[in-house]
């Protein structure tokens, strides 16, 4: 499988831990900055093309801050060097700990086991020229673009997966995230606040007209692929079957939703519009969508936010294109956004998803206030809600 991608090897002894030949130098390490604007280039382009690229990550702060002319840091660019082509860039993924090496034009199907056999290979190469000491000292870590990146979240620097870090190190907007997750807070709490009357007469009508719990709690999926339960005041029977909605989805992402309607007649929105599991109380509160009064408690745990992208269902991210995914990486999920206020579910998917894109890439404190200001006529209009 290595042999696709042509690995280079250097001429001239390598001996074993003490004289290494050096196959490029510090300085051809590419700057973080650049290194992330290069892996933010390559994503795009595996987005287009369907060619998947592995990031291998190898980390070690001690290591790779030890520097000298026969150190740790220039044996580690040595087995590198043994280890990959001229064409895979190589930089900084964290400046001083982290090393990155993208290899890129990978196909579909080998994926995994290009990654599994690199791995292999640069163990092999870190093996031949550091100590058995050093060896612990190193964590290596290969990531497929587009699979890894939903599957596990970012944690340690090796670890993380290449879409979450570089969002959250490229945004030059931290300031004004930060504002943005004080907003979140203080508003939460004013609106749990201001609502309490309200959310009790909601309480009280869904427990008294239907079996079961007040609250539906529900699996999504979060910003960087993160996982967390979503709050929403239960507007369907219990016990009731998902099938119907996941097929749906299904249909709706595929551009077949509504096809079996006569033409001129054919709907794609995003909700089921004569859902037979939604009870009366839950109709009301969908229309005006007050059923989404309790997600003020996941803004305040800080799973979502107040304006953002709307979380998906996991079976609803499986079904997704690569460009799809890119929804849920600028900003974390909210409870209103661009789609709620622009047509909310009689826009199509594609649609909604392009609307999200424009948020994050066009996302400020007023563009946010503006939206919050929208919020409320398009609850008490309904339209397109289901």
């Amino acid at each position: 499988m290595l042999n696709k991608l042509r690995l280079k090897t250097n001429s001239g002894p390598n001996v074993n831990g003490v004289s290494p030949v050096i196959g490029f130098s510090t300085s051809e390490l590419i700057a973080q900055e650049s290194f992330m604007k290069t892996l933010h280039l390559e994503q795009k382009r595996t987005e287009r093309s369907r060619r998947r690229f592995v990031l291998m990550l190898l980390a070690s702060r001690s290591l790779l801050m030890a520097r000298g002319k026969r150190g740790p840091f220039e044996k580690v660019l040595c087995a590198l060097s043994h280890s990959t082509r001229e064409t895979d860039a190589k930089g900084w993924y964290r400046d001083g700990s982290v090393v990155g090496v993208i290899f890129t034009e990978i196909a579909p199907a080998e994926g995994r086991s290009v990654a599994n056999a690199l791995l292999t290979k640069i163990s092999a190469a870190l093996s031949d020229t550091l100590s058995s000491e050093e060896i612990k000292q190193i964590s290596l870590s290969c990531h497929i673009f587009p699979e890894d990146w939903h599957e596990q979240g970012p944690g340690s620097a090796a670890a993380s997966t290449p879409y979450p870090d570089l969002l959250r190190d490229s945004d030059p907007k931290r300031l004004a995230m930060l504002v943005k997750t004080c907003m979140d807070i203080v508003g939460s709490l004013f609106a749990l606040a201001l609502f309490s009357p309200l959310l009790i007469a909601i309480a009280a009508a869904i427990k008294l007209t239907s079996k079961g719990p007040i609250l539906f709690r529900q699996q999504r999926v979060g910003q960087y692929g993160h996982k967390f339960t979503f709050l929403k005041f239960r507007s369907m029977y219990t016990a009731n079957n998902p099938a119907i909605h996941e097929e749906y989805v299904k249909r709706l992402i595929a551009g077949t939703a509504g096809s079996a309607q006569p033409p001129g007649q054919q709907q794609s929105v995003y909700k089921l519009t004569d859902d037979p599991r939604i009870t009366s109380v839950g109709r009301f509160l969908r229309r005006t969508s007050l059923d989404e009064l309790p997600q003020f408690l996941n803004v305040l745990m800080g799973e979502m936010s107040l304006v953002g992208p709307r979380p998906p269902i996991p079976y609803e991210v499986d079904c997704y294109d690569i460009w799809h995914k890119r929804r849920l990486l600028a900003v974390k999920p909210g409870i209103t956004g661009l789609w709620q206020v622009k047509g909310r579910s009689r826009t199509k998917f594609d649609e909604m998803v392009r609307l999200d894109l424009q948020y994050g890439q066009s996302w400020s404190l007023w563009l946010d206030v503006k939206i919050l200001l929208q919020t409320p006529r398009a609850m008490l209009m309904g339209d397109g809600a289901y």
